[in-house]
This record gives C-alpha cells, sequence and structure tokens, in this order.
C-alpha cells in the first residue's frame, strides 16, 4: 500500500458505464446504464438525446423536481433498495457548492444518480514538546458504513440548508463534544475530489479539508454513537498507518495526506509529490 494506491482507489471509476444526465443546461448527475432503465421505466421523468439524459422540463422548479424523484425513491425505499441507509436527510443536487441548489434529494440515493456530494472534514491536532499529534476518531463499530474504521477527526456530510462551516460546528458537537467557541476556530484550508465507482453507484464528490489547532489539555468525547472513541497519535504513527495499511475509512486517507504535504511531512523532493498532489483533486 502507499499514498498513490489510495488515490488510485478513491478514483476507480470507469465513466464509460455511465451517462450524465442535465436539469437544464447544467450537470447534475451520471446514471449507470444498468440502473438508469430502472428509473426511466418507473420514474417516468427522464428523457434521452445527444448522449446523456435530461429531466424533465416540465419539472421546472426546484420543489417539483424534488417532489417527483423523491416520490420514486420512496417506491424504492418501500422495496428495500436502500437498506439501513435511509437517513431522511437532503442533499443538494448542483455541481458547484456555492450554486443555488438545482433540487435536494435524499442522502441514500445520492450516489445512483451520480450527484456529486459535499462535506466537511477536519483534522484536529495538537502541538506537544515531542512534536505534532493528531486525534483520530475509531468509527461506531455498529454504523451501517465502514465500521469500526479509523476517521477524521470530525467529518460529515454536507444537507442542504447549512454553510459548510457552520455544518462542520455542528458535527464537532456532535461527534466530538469541541465545543462551539473551539470548534468557530477551524480553519478551511484545502480541498478533495475523487471518482468513486461502486457497482452503479457513483461518487464524484468533493471534501472541504479544515485543521483545528487543539489545547494539549482538550480531549475530543464521543456525543452521539457516531463515534466509538477517540486516540492522540503521534503523526507519524499517522502518517505509517495512512501509508501503509487500509485502517482509515477509504476517502479519510486523502485527507490526511493533504495535510502530511501541507505540514511539510511529504518532501517536495519525492518522486511522488507532484502526482500524489494532483492526485488528491481529480475534477
Amino acid at each position: 500500500m502507499s499514498f498513490l494506491d489510495h488515490i488510485a482507489r478513491c478514483n476507480n471509476a470507469d465513466l464509460s458505464q455511465f451517462a450524465p444526465w442535465f436539469i437544464g443546461t447544467q450537470r447534475a448527475g451520471y446514471l449507470h446504464r444498468e440502473f438508469a432503465p430502472l428509473v426511466v421505466a418507473r420514474g417516468g421523468f427522464f428523457q434521452r438525446g445527444d448522449g446523456a439524459w435530461q429531466l424533465d422540463p416540465g419539472l421546472d422548479t426546484p420543489q417539483k423536481r424534488t417532489d417527483a424523484v423523491r416520490a420514486f425513491l420512496l417506491e424504492l425505499r418501500a422495496e428495500e433498495h436502500f437498506g439501513a441507509l435511509w437517513r431522511e436527510e437532503l442533499y443538494p443536487v448542483t455541481w458547484n457548492f456555492t450554486d443555488p441548489p438545482l433540487m435536494t434529494m435524499e442522502r441514500a440515493a445520492v450516489p445512483w444518480f451520480g450527484v456529486r456530494a459535499f462535506g466537511p472534514h477536519m483534522t484536529g491536532y495538537v502541538r506537544r514538546r515531542d512534536g505534532l499529534h493528531i486525534w483520530v476518531a475509531r468509527r461506531s463499530y455498529t454504523k451501517p458504513t465502514y465500521p469500526g474504521q479509523l476517521d477524521n477527526t470530525v467529518a460529515g456530510g454536507q444537507p442542504a440548508g447549512i454553510g459548510l462551516h457552520d455544518n462542520l460546528i455542528k458535527e464537532c458537537a456532535e461527534e466530538a463534544s469541541i465545543p462551539r467557541t473551539l470548534a468557530m476556530q477551524a480553519k478551511a484550508v484545502s480541498f478533495i475530489s475523487y471518482l468513486n465507482q461502486s457497482g452503479p453507484q457513483l461518487k464524484p464528490d468533493l471534501m472541504v479539508c479544515f485543521d483545528l489547532e487543539l489545547p494539549e489539555g482538550f480531549t475530543p468525547r464521543a456525543n452521539d454513537g457516531e463515534v466509538h472513541g477517540f486516540e492522540l497519535w503521534p503523526v507519524q504513527r499517522v502518517f505509517e498507518t495512512v501509508r501503509d495499511t487500509v485502517d482509515f475509512k477509504y476517502n479519510c486517507n486523502l485527507v490526511l495526506i493533504d495535510f502530511f504535504v501541507r505540514h511539510g511531512l511529504i518532501a517536495a523532493d519525492d518522486p511522488q509529490f507532484v502526482p500524489i498532489v494532483a492526485g488528491l483533486r481529480m475534477m
């Protein structure tokens, strides 16, 4: 395993299996060739043309689009299509986070429609006499996704109707019991983008990276059941664990690799420096 292996693992998508879908002139996502027939036959709100899918132009407001797609998704849910992943959490459908959402969509369905998901990922670190340390989270063993794997200090998906920094502050309280006055000091420092495929699902996602320097006397504490616990690791241990194993959740590795680059742990003369940096932002 290597840093480049993690980047390749996150960017395993074969776009030849997908066709883009549009709302008007704006690309909203991608449909897999095996999933598209189900959407067309059951949903009735997509039309094919010029190598792409077009959402019914009669759905001419964000709310109409949201309602039409939700009705279809609820049918699939009734057939247990999404298993335990349904959240009743709406994600914005937009390729650029700063643009107004074209509609909203249930979180569990987003990768089935190849919609770009966003989210804040924060690395909480401590400067000690013996060097830099990072607070490593372990995901709850009862989570429906990636149970028990290592994770960034705080991370979460980005629901509609809230800003990225405000969402991070909320996640800090919920996941790690970090008080608002401290969480507000987190700084947006970078972003990660990748194209990850799992069967007919596509995640063309963008994660905004935050850093938060935490006081040496502060200990994150699991709060909402999403995290099993936290451990403070020397940065070299984190570096070697990312480099040599798959112990961290697959996309969390990229956030940490970005941290290593920005904090000088990967030298400019390293022969992999340029492909690593380039590989962190694929779209």
